[in-house]
This record gives structure tokens, sequence and C-alpha cells, in this order.
């Protein structure tokens, strides 16, 4: 009996002495292969929430210029500027023809056309018009000479009645109003022919190519010499975009997703930036001018075009250049902001407290479930589920666990997330992966 008691104390000592050591035991196995968190924190500042685009830098206008007169280029012709003054080039020599990229203003002749058939046609109408002109004169005095007949023929009538026959009465008033009515048509033919003269003026005068605008010449289809055949449909000679140092349009095509928001960014005034390959240390600046309605669709996307002005006072912005835009949609200034690394990490059930399990099991569920059953919702429920996609989880170290922090999220630029609400504050430390082994990241 002795020798059991005596037993039974050893083994209630070794129990007591395993029941003490137990619980270091497992935490110091925790501490040894707890991995080593990487975490970052919540700060304070400002949100710039944007939408990425891509678009294309083209002229506020295009003008084409085109003849109205068919001939060829005229080679030798030394053009003038709208005040007269001879127009020459870098190098100081006449031109014959406007040079790409030169600036020009309204009334500047941009090229000649060969005038001497025009100027052929001018002098024939002028001749014409002459001849109809003397041709008025010479009715108009037998006409005159006419009406004295028939005065004379008249007086020697009232005088004597033999003097004169009834027949040779009326031929006389008849010469007179046939007289009459020669010169009416006379008088016509001269308005005809002033007529036909002012057309070969007017054709005359197209000959003389000029800029309808300021601007610069952009494009140029013409080459000296060239023969121009303008009777079935005018040619396009050139095309001068004005105001190019004033303004510059940049065409984007913008997702029916985010049209919304670039519609409240419109009406709030926000600004839009952009780079082009061509300078990509510089940033331009633009406002959103116009969100059209004509509306494309290519491969399932529906896109609307959105119409960026920006000024361009060093002519860097050149029509055709690509253009990566970001139009500001929204912004926040000193809230708490969580880095947007902490809202994509989950980590694995086994670091994770009991507690907080569920989370991760659900999220699960909600991509094996949930996903393919979002098409049958009606179009109120999906409205109420994609409010409530603000509703996040991020996670913090609690010991040698990982605890879980619901937030309300609301903007989000490249790195950061506004803080809606949530237990959190700045300086707060979030778990964003590990630093040890891969193994640790979560799915």
């Amino acid at each position: 009996m002795r020798t059991l008691i005596i037993v039974l104390v050893i083994f209630g000592l070794l129990a007591g002495g395993v029941a003490a050591g137990y619980r270091p035991a497992v935490e110091y196995w925790e501490k040894q292969n707890a991995p080593k968190w990487r975490t970052t924190e919540v700060v304070r500042g400002d949100i710039v929430s944007v939408v990425n685009s891509t678009g294309t830098v083209k002229p506020v206008l295009q003008v084409s210029i085109g003849s109205f007169v068919s001939g060829p280029i005229d080679a030798e012709y030394e053009l003038k500027d709208y005040q007269g003054r001879p127009m020459v080039d870098k190098e100081g020599q006449p031109l014959h023809i406007a040079e790409f990229n030169q600036e020009v203003h309204e009334g500047d002749q941009l090229a000649k056309i060969d005038p001497r058939i025009y100027e052929a046609n001018v002098a024939r109408d002028r001749a014409t018009l002459a001849t109809r002109q003397a041709e008025v004169e010479r009715v108009r005095a037998l006409l005159q000479q006419a009406i004295n007949d028939e005065k004379r023929a008249y007086a020697l009538r009232a005088e004597d009645a033999t003097f004169i026959a009834q027949a040779d009465l009326d031929k006389v008033r008849f010469n007179r109003l046939s007289l009459e009515a020669q010169l009416k048509v006379a008088e016509t033919s001269v308005d005809q022919a002033k007529a036909a003269l002012d057309l070969s003026i007017t054709n005359l005068n197209y000959t003389d190519i000029r800029s309808p605008v300021d601007g610069v010449v952009i494009n140029r289809k013409i080459d000296p010499g060239q023969t121009l055949a303008a009777q079935f449909q005018t040619p396009e000679l050139f095309v001068v975009a004005p105001d190019m140092r004033k303004k510059m349009h940049v065409h984007a095509s913008v997702d029916e997703a985010d049209i919304g928001l670039i519609n409240a960014a419109k009406q709030k005034g926000l600004p839009v930036t952009f780079t082009v390959d061509a300078y990509p240390d510089d940033l331009f600046t633009g406002v959103i001018e116009e969100i059209r309605l004509s509306s494309a669709t290519t491969q399932n996307v529906v896109t609307y075009p959105v119409v960026v002005a920006a000024p361009n006072p060093d002519l860097k912005l050149l029509p055709g250049m690509t253009a990566s835009i970001s139009f500001e949609v929204d912004r926040r200034s000193g809230v708490l902001k969580i880095p947007n690394a902490a809202l994509r990490f989950f980590p694995q059930p086994r670091y994770v407290r009991d507690a907080d399990k569920p989370l991760l099991e659900g999220r699960e569920a909600t991509k094996s479930e949930n996903q393919p059953q979002d098409v049958s919702l009606s179009a109120e429920e999906r409205a109420q589920a994609r409010r409530k996609r603000s509703i996040r989880h991020v996670w913090v170290q609690e010991g040698y666990k990982l605890r879980a922090v619901e937030v309300q999220t609301g903007l989000s630029d490249s790195q950061y997330t506004e803080l809606v609400a949530g237990e959190l504050k700045a300086g707060d430390q979030l778990v964003i992966g590990v630093q040890t082994t891969a193994s640790y990241w979560g799915g």
C-alpha cells in the first residue's frame, strides 16, 4: 500500500511537471514555426482616382483646301501673301508652292494654277461684251431714226391725208416697234456677256489657291507641274490646321463602365493629364471638352469618344501622336489610406486565429459558388451586391496568429485605397506577406 502511494505521488509530480511545461513548450514551438510577416502601415494623405485610356492627338479643325478649276500647277509663279508681298522659304528663296509645316495666314497664296486658258477666256468674253454693247448702240441709233421717220410721217399725214398712204404709215410704225424689241434683245445680250465675263474672271481668280484661315499646312497633296482635273470631283490639295498653338484635341475611347465617372469629372471641371512618346518626361494637361454619344463596339466592348482639349504653345503635340491619358475622376484630401497590397493579401488558414477562419472559408465559397449564380440575380440584387463590395478585410498580427479587421473602402489609386470606416488608425501595421518561403503566401 505504501509503495502504491509513493508511485501515485511520483506520477502526480510528473503529471504536474508536464502540465506546467506544456504551455511554454507550445508557445516556444509556435514561436519557432511562426513566419516572419512583411507589413506595411496605414498612412494619412491624399488619394486621386483616375481612369486611364489612350487617345490620338488631332487638330481642333482641319480645313481641306481644293481647286474649283482644272489645269497644271504653275511651277514658275512666285507666291504672294495676303498683303501682296512675295513669299519666301526658310532660305529666302521665292516660294512656288506652299511647303509642309508652313505657317500661313488667311489670304496667303498656297499654289497657282496656270492661268493662260482662263486669261484667254476673260479676253474673249470681254471682247464679246464690247461687241454686244456696240450692237446696243447700233440698234439704239436705228431706233432713233425710226422714231424720227414715224414723227415725220404723222406730221405729213396731219397736213394732208393724201401725202402718205396708210400702208406706208403702218410700215413706219411697225419698223419702230421692231427696233424697240431689237434694242431689248441687244441689252439682254449685254447682260449675258457681262455674266459670262464675270464667270471667266471668277475662274481666273480661282487659279489662285489661297488659305481661308490662319494655320499650319499639315499636308500637301500636289506638286509643282502636276495637273489638276476638277471636272468631276474637287481635288484636295492642302490640309491646313488653324490655331494649333492655341489648342489641340486628344480623341480618347473610354469604356462604357467608366463613362459615368468621366461625365461626373467633366461636370466638376477636373483636369486631365497625359504623356506622349515623343516627350516622355513632359506631362501635358487638359480638360474634358466633349463626351460624344456615338458609341463604338469592338469585340463586344462598347466605348465612347471623349475629346480632351489641351494647349500647345510649343507645338510639341503633333497630329497623329498617341497619348496615354489619365482622367482624374475624384479626389480625397487628408484621409486614411490602406496600401492595396494589404487588401489583396489572404493568409493560409493555419496562420489565422480560429475566430477568423470562417472568413477564409467564405472566400473560397464565394469563388466556387457565388460567381456563377451572379448572372441569375435581379438588377436590384446585383446593385446591392456591388454596393457591398466596399466591405473588405485586412490582417494584423496578434501574438503568433493573424486577426482580420473589417474595413469599408472608398477611392483607390495605383497604390492606396481610402479607408472610409474600420478600426484602424495611422501607423497601424498591416500584413502583406511573409519574409521567408513562398509557401507561407495565401491564395
